[in-house]
């Protein structure tokens, strides 16, 4: 085997975006990656470097929530998986000491598995040189997202690196593809996470096995719509498929306050207001600063009726997906309305 170049030695720090997983009308199929519009960083973070033997730390502000978890350790996987990829093309790397900055809420709906995986796969794929393809960071990072949805779902991870607004395809030989659909520039997300948990295998396990075949028709139809409005401009058809046929009348009753949440959205004029993944997390569409800031407030306001405190942000699509930044020149994210 043949040894990558010599990374740099004092590591480097990779970051990846939070993600709306669904887009409502995409179950599985369409995932967006956030950009707050106040320019800080709504991800999280991971800093690797070369070391003379493998180590890992956690620090950040929802560090404590992963402290005890007894289920994988997705930075750990990730790596592993790497490093696999880069023996089976006859080369070496590593060991690594891994830090995890964790700042996006654990089981947030919010893409929070997806940040670690991705962050931790772009940071090593920097510091070894490149050695492996777009394609296959991609089904890197759906592997290792399986461990915690239980199989490979690239709806969260696949924004998350390559940003936009990304449509799960078919892909040559069974491989995992994605295609980016074009979003208007001045449509703004609104997303607001409630201080609540909900993990992804317990919103899955309240979903029928096999839907019905009028669901079915209903789920199709829109999700082509939805594709044609944004390639043809067509806004009113966009509002009118910013919707779940699927899945959210089963996971709704999971989110205390959410039917009232989306009512208050859409009465102030959202194209749309559904769960962000599988939630606990609700993203609205709004048409102008003014209009999202109020949304974001009414979505807040219903779920204090709930008993719950919120948090919010006003966003755009993040463009540029996971990439590895200066270390100290990050800020965290900033809430629009604490």
């Amino acid at each position: 085997m043949t040894s990558l170049s010599e990374p740099p030695s004092a590591g480097l720090v990779a970051y990846a975006p939070a993600s709306i997983g669904n887009v409502a009308a995409g179950f599985d199929l369409l995932g967006a990656a956030l950009a707050p519009l106040d320019g800080s960083l709504l991800g999280d973070l991971v800093h690797v470097a070369p070391a003379d033997a493998s180590s890992f730390q956690l620090t950040g502000p929802f560090a404590s929530a992963l402290a005890d978890d007894t289920r994988p350790n997705l930075v750990l996987r990730a790596r592993d998986l790497f490093l696999e990829a880069v023996r089976s093309n006859g080369e070496e790397a590593g060991p690594f000491a891994i830090t995890l900055e964790k700042r996006l809420p654990v089981a947030s709906g919010l893409g929070s598995s997806a940040s670690s995986i991705v962050a931790t796969l772009v940071a090593l794929q920097a510091l070894c040189g490149d050695p492996l393809s777009g394609s296959d960071l991609l089904e890197l990072a759906g592997r290792a997202e399986g461990l915690t949805s239980g199989g490979m779902h690239l709806d969260n991870v696949a924004p998350s690196l390559l940003g936009g607004l990304q449509l799960m395809v078919p892909g040559r030989d069974g491989q995992p593809a994605t295609r980016r659909l074009p979003w208007p520039a001045d449509l703004l997300l609104v997303v607001v996470h409630p201080a609540y948990q909900l993990s992804t295998a317990r919103s899955r396990a309240v979903l029928p096995e096999r839907p019905g075949w009028h669901e079915t028709v209903d789920f199709a139809g829109n999700l082509a719509s939805l594709v044609h409005a944004l390639h043809s401009g067509d806004r009113s058809l966009l509002a009118r498929c910013l919707r779940d046929p699927l899945v959210e009348v089963h996971r709704a009753p999971l989110v205390p306050g959410f039917r009232i949440a989306q009512s208050a959205a859409l009465a102030l004029g959202a194209l749309g207001c559904s769960l962000s993944g599988s939630g606990p997390s609700v993203f609205a569409v709004a048409e102008d600063e003014g209009r999202a800031g109020a949304i974001l407030e009414a979505i807040r306001a219903a779920f204090l009726t709930a008993g719950l405190d919120s948090r919010g942000w006003l966003c755009a699509l993040d463009p540029e997906g996971a990439r590895v930044i200066s270390p100290g020149s990050h800020h965290p994210s900033r809430e629009a309305h604490p």
